[in-house]
């Protein structure tokens, strides 16, 4: 059994065959499935893919790349819907200065204004970091993040990032580029993070796992992601699909009987 914690079953990828997706999914053992949406478009299908099936849940926050176009309606929307049972996280939320849409500054007020909500809510949150690890990891520990904890999606960085990160209430997540030849970093925290603090994604539909790489990915996929870890470590892929699948559900709040 697998859980996929990050996963956008709510994109327009998926628009034409979502139901096959989902299946596919079920087919391949993963259990449980976390929706994320991040604008006002996306958080209103995760919360109906939520509502309609007992094996998906949704997380609920505005991305760092469109914080410019969040509104204080927006944020407070957002914590109304924090109090529905398939609500587990907030997020994705953070910082992404890869791309240039929205001003650091602006990402920065958002993020410390989601991570406040996360804790007013007493939910975990999910963080998205692209090319801002030192701000990211200033901000978390400013805004005493580790109140409620939360996930570090798709990890990129170093072990000792990861590490302070924990010592802050905070998983570390991996998805399809832990599987890649090149994904030096992904592969060291694999191997020397402890399972403890391990989760596994897929992203989808972007970051396909080796070896469909620059296809669409799909939750079917985080299988994958799993053996890899399982591989780098020298376990069984079993015992990395129980501990993350252990993880997952304390870090959401999700009863086992799911």
């Amino acid at each position: 059994m697998y859980i996929d914690t990050h996963m956008h079953l709510n994109a327009e990828q998926y628009e034409e065959d979502a139901q096959e997706v989902i299946e596919r999914a079920l087919a391949a053992g993963v259990s449980t499935m976390i929706v994320v949406g991040f604008d006002t478009n996306t958080i209103n299908k995760a919360m109906e893919l939520a509502e309609r099936y007992p094996f998906i849940y949704a997380v609920i926050g505005w991305h760092p790349v469109d914080a410019i176009d969040c509104t204080e309606e927006d944020l407070k929307w957002i914590e109304s819907l924090a109090a529905h049972p398939k609500v587990v996280g907030i997020g994705e939320t953070g910082l992404d200065y890869h791309w240039d849409k929205s001003p650091k500054d602006v990402q920065q007020k958002l993020f410390r204004k989601q991570i406040r909500l996360a804790q007013k809510v007493n939910l975990p949150i999910i963080i998205h970091n692209r090319d801002a690890t030192a701000d990211v990891v200033q901000i978390l520990k400013e805004e005493s993040a580790e109140k409620t904890g939360g996930i570090m999606h798709c990890y990129g960085g170093s072990v000792e990032t990861a590490n302070e990160c924990i010592a802050m209430n905070f998983m570390i997540s991996l998805g399809g580029p832990v599987t890649f030849k090149n994904a030096k970093m992904p592969k060291k925290v694999a191997k020397e993070i402890s399972l403890d603090y391990l989760l596994i994604e897929t992203d989808s539909p972007y970051l396909a796992p080796h070896p469909h790489r620059g296809k669409r990915n799909e939750p079917a996929l985080v299988t994958l992601v799993a053996e890899e870890i399982a591989l780098l470590k020298g376990i069984q892929v079993e015992e990395v699909a129980k501990r993350t699948t252990e993880n997952a559900l304390k870090i959401f709040r999700i009863p086992e009987s799911t």
